[in-house]
């Protein structure tokens, strides 16, 4: 019994070591700095809610969850967010519930990816997570950004705003998807080339 808990602590162990390479972890760093980065690149596409701002920053944290995984992915949108905190007027609220909404949007696509790849399995698993990060996204606005932003009024600028946030949030997804999908298959090749 002892032997097997002894063999299985080892394996743990050689699984992550093999996860946080120097070289994995100087990739995330790398991809945090973009998505960063890009982030800071956004700009409202509807009028009548300017405060929903598009930004592909997302497509970084999407393309390192599916080179390296969902865990990874993880860590890069919150140490993305995290720096968003520095120049924040939100006090980390709106940033909390941005990693709410991507870590909804990017964990199916990217755990699945691990198991199976292809387009096949790929792009039935973007739309779905799409919706789900649509669903988050309405739960966050709903009961995070709204009642800091809005005050007294959030349920009822909610309530007029609802169907701009789902078509923006859908915008959002589908866009950052279409990105993903492009940029993929060139970085894949390059980081297999370099053992990565």
């Amino acid at each position: 019994m002892q032997e097997t808990e002894n063999r299985q602590a080892g394996t743990e162990r050689t699984e992550r070591k093999k996860r946080f390479t120097a070289k994995r972890a100087a990739l995330m760093a790398a991809f945090v700095a973009l998505s960063y980065t890009v982030s800071l690149l956004d700009f409202p596409i509807f009028p009548a809610t300017p405060f929903l701002k598009l930004d592909f920053g997302n497509a970084f944290i999407l393309l390192i969850s599916f080179l390296l995984g969902p865990i990874e992915g993880v860590i890069v949108c919150a140490l993305k967010e995290a720096l968003r905190i520095l120049s924040s007027s939100s006090g980390g609220v709106g940033e909390l519930a941005n990693m709410l909404t991507t870590t909804a949007y990017i964990l199916l696509p990217s755990v699945v990816y691990q198991r199976r790849k292809g387009l096949k399995t790929v792009v039935p698993c973007l739309a779905i997570a799409c919706v789900l990060g649509t669903l988050v996204a309405l739960l966050t606005n709903r009961y995070i950004n709204f009642p800091l932003y809005m005050g007294d009024n959030a349920a009822a600028v909610f309530a007029e705003s609802f169907w701009l946030i789902v078509a923006f949030n859908l915008v959002k997804t589908v866009s950052v998807s279409l990105l993903t999908m492009l940029l993929y298959k060139r970085l894949s090749n390059f980081l297999k080339k370099m053992k990565i």
